[in-house]
């Protein structure tokens, strides 16, 4: 069974399962995380969904680059949870499923190819502190305490 976080499922309602890949980034002690504009407003880990086709590590370095412009380099999958949720953005209920890789920033190749997504150096302290959601925090949380950030 995978572990949930965050909502529960709406009663009658129907989701699709969405795969995700989604990126602890560290370089020089510090993480990067993505801040996600309108209609999120929220502080996230770089990520999102897997398309038809794609391999997980394919994915990864795609969105890194999207939405922070870094290349990364995946050192370990650290595990997988999933959450319920309403995706304004693709008018779809969605039973995320979410798996969360520990990399290492190698290089900034660009600017974010995502206008609404913002990238930000912090500690992992203040990630955890503003990260939003709860499965974010607990696999970041996980690599503090094994001594990986």
């Amino acid at each position: 069974m995978i572990r949930r976080f965050d909502e529960t499922p709406v009663k009658n309602q129907t989701y699709i399962t969405r795969h995700g890949v989604y990126a602890i980034i560290i370089n020089s002690k510090k993480l990067l995380i993505t801040f996600q504009g309108s209609p999120h407003n929220e502080y996230e880990l770089p990520g999102g969904g897997v398309d038809v086709g794609e391999s997980h590590l394919h994915a990864l370095h795609r969105e890194a680059l999207e939405e922070t412009g870094w290349a990364i380099n995946p050192k370990l999958k650290l595990g997988i949870y999933q959450r319920y949720t309403f995706m304004p953005e693709y008018d779809l209920w969605a039973r995320k499923v979410c798996h969360i890789y520990l990399c290492h920033g190698v290089i900034k190749r660009s600017e974010p190819l995502h206008d609404d997504h913002t990238p930000i150096w912090t500690s992992p302290k203040h990630s955890f502190e503003i990260l939003y959601n709860s499965g974010d925090k607990y696999f970041l949380k996980l690599a503090m305490n094994k001594g990986y950030v």
